[in-house]
């Protein structure tokens, strides 16, 4: 999608500080951590919420997962524990209307999240 901040940043457009990438699947830096580690792990393939996700998309659904935790292990806070966060729709606090998962970790957190 054109106008999309995530898939500019996906085709290279947009720098990020790129951490994980195969061709589905792009991990970068949050650029306002909420955490010491905060990764956001997205398809490629633009969807603008979980919501728009097909059910035939479970696979890539699964390789984002398996994405989020190599990604914790590669940044060592996979023992320690982290926190993968989906928000949908605009009422959850979904600002960029792309599908992504947040990878959050490197501090304890609380419960409930907000």
């Amino acid at each position: 999608m054109e106008s999309c901040l995530f898939c500019k940043i996906a085709a290279k457009q947009i720098p990020a500080r790129i951490v994980h990438e195969t061709d589905r699947i792009l991990a970068f830096e949050d650029i306002a951590p909420k955490a010491p580690h905060h990764i956001l792990i997205i398809p490629k393939e633009h969807f603008a919420s979980f919501n728009e996700l097909p059910a035939e998309k479970g696979a890539l659904l699964a390789e984002v997962l398996m994405t989020a935790r190599a990604v914790a292990r590669e940044r060592g806070i996979a023992e320690s524990g982290y926190r993968i966060v989906l928000n949908t729709a605009p009422d959850s606090g979904q600002e960029v209307f792309h599908i992504h998962f947040h990878l959050l970790g490197g501090r304890r957190m609380s419960w409930p999240p907000g």
